[in-house]
């Protein structure tokens, strides 16, 4: 693995990506972000040696390089998921691209389904912690250790001071923001309401298909993270309808720039 992060790494820096503060994960209809970066550098990730190729429609599948509210960003323009027949590994490999690069922070956004029925479609919430129902993680291969300790603390995966923080921009911004626990399921179906129901009875708040994997692999690399959810449907099992991916996409839309201004407005904090 390190032979091909340090080819992806190269290619990279020969590109322009230079010494990048901060990295950005941008989720389902989350791609927006991009329009408030001044770019230096775009690259399709089939450019890319040894990068996955993003397969889901509303994914661009970019990585893109520049400066946002004064800082140097990374920004994955669209992610990879195991439904897409990817491994933890593939899906992890742009998180330990970019910190060599050189960013010390990870911004994650995804869009999900509100668990917790006080939640509605079109907010925001915050992840406080995460459940892992993916069935692996990305740290199980042989070698990890020589890329960062093994058994990875993960009693406080997304930190306090950055959480602190987006809750106090979006208290003055009069952002409603709730705060929550993201349960990541593999997808790509979508649950059922007995399905719902466990996921609410163990503790969910809110759940998608992706971020957990990302988040695991930043641990291990020791860098600080935060991630925000969009709630883009309500998944309650006594009043279920059948999901509509077009208006799922359209919610994330409406909402994307609250999410925008909350990461903007954070990294202007780091």
């Amino acid at each position: 693995m390190t032979k091909y992060i340090q080819e992806s790494v190269e290619y990279l820096k020969n590109k322009g990506f230079e010494n990048p503060e901060i990295g950005i994960v941008l989720g389902t209809g989350l791609g927006k972000l991009v329009d408030e970066i001044d770019i230096v550098e775009s690259v399709s990730y089939n450019h890319i040696p040894n990068f996955p190729t993003a397969t889901v429609e509303f994914h661009k599948g970019k990585l893109i390089y520049g400066t946002l509210a004064g800082k140097k960003v990374v920004v994955m323009q669209g992610r990879f998921h195991l439904y897409e027949g990817y491994s933890h590994y593939d899906v992890t490999f742009p998180i330990r691209v970019m910190r060599q690069l050189g960013i010390s922070k990870l911004l994650v956004s995804n869009a999900s389904g509100a668990i917790n029925k006080s939640y509605k479609k079109g907010e925001i919430m915050l992840i406080d912690d995460h459940i892992n129902l993916l069935g692996g993680s990305p740290l199980a291969f042989k070698g990890v250790e020589e890329m960062g300790e093994r058994f990875v603390d993960m009693s406080a995966p997304y930190d306090l001071e950055m959480n602190i923080k987006m809750e106090e921009i979006a208290a003055k911004q009069n952002i409603k923001l709730q705060k929550g626990v993201y349960v990541s399921v593999m997808g790509p179906h979508l649950e059922t309401r007995a399905e719902y129901r466990y996921l609410d009875i163990i503790g969910a708040d809110a759940v998608g298909m992706s971020t957990v994997p990302e988040v695991i692999v930043a641990n291990h690399l020791n860098l600080r993270v935060a991630a925000v959810s969009v709630l883009t449907d309500e998944c309650d099992p006594d009043n279920l309808k059948p999901v509509n991916i077009e208006e799922i996409i359209a919610i994330a839309g409406k909402a994307e720039p609250h999410m925008i201004t909350l990461f903007t407005e954070l990294i202007k904090t780091l």
